[in-house]
């Protein structure tokens, strides 16, 4: 059965993202919970006040719960593009649909299902444009630990 979705969707695909993110992307060699936590307080700043219903994908499983805008899905023991190609396939309206990815399979796919696709590194620069043209490093250490507690729901 379809989705029946009616607004703007993006399905990221969060490691490639974390991937072209210089500052994630070292992070992420030392403590990927970290670097994925990081990655969602971005786009939580980035699709705040915006309509769009955000699906952000990641390889592996899950380690602590991340609190976000966004709904995000772990592939446990297979790969992250199976889990985005069948949320492409249940959406019913795919041109409503951005994929963010740099995989060129998942892209493929997602054009020929008439969804929107964008590189990841050039979304990775619209965030980075979107923070006020501040260095990525900037944006991640801004990142205050307040907000690291409101995910986790820690007082």
């Amino acid at each position: 059965m379809a989705n029946k979705i009616n607004k703007i969707t993006y399905i990221i695909d969060g490691n490639n993202l974390i991937g072209q993110m210089r500052d994630l992307s070292a992070i992420q060699k030392k403590d990927p919970q970290g670097s994925r936590e990081k990655l969602a307080i971005i786009l939580d700043r980035y699709f705040s006040k915006k309509k769009i219903k955000v699906y952000l994908h990641f390889d592996g499983y899950k380690n602590l719960s991340i609190k976000s805008l966004a709904s995000i899905t772990y592939s446990d023991n297979k790969p992250a593009d199976i889990n985005i190609k069948k949320q492409i396939e249940s959406i019913d309206n795919k041109k409503l649909i951005t994929v963010i990815s740099s995989d060129g399979n998942i892209l493929e796919f997602a054009r020929v299902c008439s969804c929107n696709i964008m590189k990841s590194e050039d979304f990775a620069k619209l965030l980075n444009k979107n923070e006020d043209d501040k260095s990525e490093e900037k944006i991640i250490n801004s990142i205050t630990n307040e907000e690291i507690k409101k995910m986790f729901n820690v007082d």
